[in-house]
């Protein structure tokens, strides 16, 4: 008789680093539940992307919900404030961009923890990297560890014990180019993920913003040619 299979929630954005995470859960022989967030983000394509890329990896399930952080704006993701191109990498690291969104992962992760424990899944996957990205608060293992004290605090399943909920974060201490090859490993088409903040209106990637910096330059330490094209 076969083994019941290992649920998990996967929040997938339709980047390459939330691509290698769903691949990483499946191939650690989890049932995959995607989640992507219809945030109001204006590079709207990665919803798209997150479309193609859990039909790619044959995902058990992907919902896409609607949240409207468009309302709240105060982010160059959200609304109209200009996304930074052309950053040199010192600055990169520096400080929290604009294109932080105020409470992101902390919505995503908390939408994920509802649907784990309505599909009783006691694993949550979040693709957050704390070495690549800029310095976003919502990206830090600390808070991933206080998140899943949280998930345990604050749901009926943990509360009864019928769940012991965790946060798995493959991702969090690998460089972009370590990401990219671990992902190739596992047959990751990376020419479906979408990763410019700053797309024109076909959804073809800058190539200047921060997220698009960090991608090319993974892909070219990785050694691997970058599938997608650029503006420039």
């Amino acid at each position: 008789m076969p083994l019941p299979s290992k649920k998990a929630i996967v929040l997938l954005s339709g980047g390459l680093d939330s691509a290698t995470t769903a691949a990483i859960a499946k191939s650690d022989g989890y049932e995959v539940h995607a989640l992507s967030i219809d945030y109001g983000q204006r590079h709207r394509f990665e919803l798209e992307a997150a479309d193609r890329v859990a039909k790619a990896l044959g995902t058990q399930s992907h919902i896409t919900l609607p949240i409207g952080l468009g309302q709240l704006g105060g982010s160059a993701l959200t609304s109209d404030i200009d996304v930074p191109v052309d950053r040199p990498p010192e600055s990169i690291a520096e400080g929290i961009p604009v294109t932080y969104v105020p409470a992101r992962n902390t919505l995503f992760l908390s939408i994920a923890l509802g649907l784990a424990e309505v599909t009783e899944a006691a694993d949550l996957f979040i693709g957050v990297n704390a070495v690549d990205y800029s310095g976003y608060p919502d990206c830090r293992p600390e808070y991933i560890a206080a998140f899943e004290r949280l998930a345990n605090l604050a749901t009926k399943a943990g509360v009864e014990g019928t769940l012991q909920f965790r946060i798995h974060t493959p991702l969090i201490e690998w460089t972009k180019a370590e990401i990219i090859t671990r992902g190739t490993e596992l047959g990751v088409d990376y020419s479906l993920t979408h990763t410019c903040y700053a797309p024109n209106e076909v959804g073809l990637s800058c190539g200047r913003c921060d997220a698009c910096q960090l991608r090319r330059k993974g892909f070219a330490e990785a050694g691997i040619a970058d599938p997608i094209a650029y503006q420039g």
